[in-house]
């Protein structure tokens, strides 16, 4: 798997003057996993974030790849 396709969960905020709204209108492909007024928890590859920040759409901020996140929860029902 290339970098490109590492799958990240992550908080993506919209820039100024945009809304969650607008980035849930866009064909993102973002598989949203939590929906809050300012900002959305996503799982999506580099490859989708990067293009989020590059067109400088939203703030991004990965939390963990989704890997990690599995293995954490995995360990927390053990």
């Amino acid at each position: 798997m290339s970098d490109q396709d590492t799958r990240w969960v992550a908080q993506i905020k919209p820039m100024p003057g945009s809304s969650v709204d607008a980035l849930l209108d866009m064909p993102l492909g973002l598989d949203v996993w939590e929906r809050h007024a300012d900002m959305l928890v996503v799982a999506a590859t580099e490859a989708q974030l990067s293009e989020l920040e590059r067109r400088r759409l939203a703030h991004v901020e990965r939390l963990s790849t989704v890997t990690e996140f599995q293995a954490r929860a995995q360990r927390r029902q053990s």
